[in-house]
């Protein structure tokens, strides 16, 4: 909230106070030629005092913003017009605002309890996960407390008390010129109307004194809005040391029966026994044939998995050994592997035995 350079605030704020103006013969107000009214000291003081009330209000709710994001004014209109559509939706709450903790909770829940029971890691996952929701509730407490105890009676000082003020200010520093004018005018304007500048100079500095003076009085309501958000402040502190406390003896329990668990030896499944034999193909490489496919009659080994997609096709697995019936094209064989018949790709496999030409 600004000040105006040119008002009383701005060029007799703080100024000594000098008695009465110079005129002829000092002459008091209510006389044939009023003097121009002078600040006097006790407003002068309550100016200066009520001056830094405005920045201050604006800093720190500023501040404490920052401090509390939630509590930021863009925050919480966007959760009131969230809640207002939940409202038209016939939903009785709106989503709110998400506290990171939350977040990591649930994600930590979520992938504790795909882990099992039998991992100690997704147990602790768990309760950790838990604590995290605890933790972002004992923040929404705060985000509440400090957005009703402190945020809001600040904000309404500053846009409401503060700026009426200004207000009052403003217009005495409007009838101080108006005086000043028509006193300078002496002769072209009637005493009247110059006195009736001056009643009303004295009334505009009347209720400007008297706001200011009823703001500084009640300056213990900001002290307890203050108190309140130390407070809140410590409630919170508070509790999620508490949790925190929990959690610490949780994962010390943890850790004592992870480590009282038997530790479980790696023991191999046994391998398949498999009787290979070398034997020359119709190129003269030489490979490994899987038995018990007999080696006199065509066959071939597969290279790669194949997955028959279409019906009629041979599915087999790496390493398998396939008996050849016919050869379809220059693309495809036909087979036969554990009793069933189908087509397969050529270059899935690789000739043991060749067909007959």
């Amino acid at each position: 909230m600004g000040w105006p350079s040119n008002s009383l605030i701005g060029a007799l704020l703080c100024r000594p106070h000098t008695g009465l103006p110079s005129g002829e013969g000092q002459r008091r107000l209510g006389t044939s030629k009023p003097a121009r009214p002078s600040p006097e000291s006790a407003f002068s003081a309550l100016t200066c005092s009520i001056r830094p009330a405005s920045p201050c209000s604006s800093h720190v709710c500023g501040g404490t913003e920052e401090a509390i994001p939630q509590s930021h004014s863009a925050t919480r209109a966007k959760m009131s017009m969230m809640n207002s559509m939940s409202r038209m939706r016939g939903q009785e709450k709106g989503p709110g605002y998400t506290q990171t903790e939350a977040v990591l909770g649930e994600s930590m829940q979520r992938f504790g309890r795909e882990l099992g029971e039998d991992s100690s890691f997704g147990l602790a996952l768990i309760d950790v996960g838990e604590a995290m929701r605890e933790l972002s509730d004992v923040k929404d407490a705060l985000d509440m407390e400090v957005k009703q105890n402190f945020i809001d009676p600040m904000q309404n000082l500053h846009e409401k008390d503060l700026k009426e003020i200004q207000h009052h200010l403003k217009k005495l520093e409007g009838r101080r010129l108006d005086f000043d004018y028509k006193k300078k005018r002496q002769g072209k304007v009637t005493e009247d109307e110059i006195k009736q500048a001056l009643e009303k100079f004295d009334d505009s500095k009347e209720i400007a004194e008297l706001s200011m003076f009823n703001l500084l009085e009640s300056d213990i309501e900001q002290v307890s809005q203050l108190a309140a958000l130390v407070n809140a402040q410590l409630e919170y502190h508070s509790r999620s040391t508490e949790i925190l406390t929990q959690l610490s003896s949780k994962m010390d329990e943890r850790i004592r029966e992870a480590s009282g668990k038997p530790r479980k030896e790696y023991v191999p499944k046994p391998r398949p026994s498999l009787d290979f034999s070398i034997t020359e193909t119709h190129n003269g490489g030489m490979h490994g044939a899987r038995s018990p496919a007999p080696l006199d009659q065509p066959s071939c080994r597969a290279l790669y998995d194949f997955d028959p997609e279409n019906e009629g096709e041979l599915g087999f697995k790496e390493g398998d050994i396939i008996t050849l019936t016919n050869k379809i094209d220059d693309n495809w064989y036909e087979g036969m592997l554990h009793g069933n018949s189908g087509f397969f790709p050529i270059n899935y496999v690789d000739i043991l035995v060749p067909l007959p030409h």
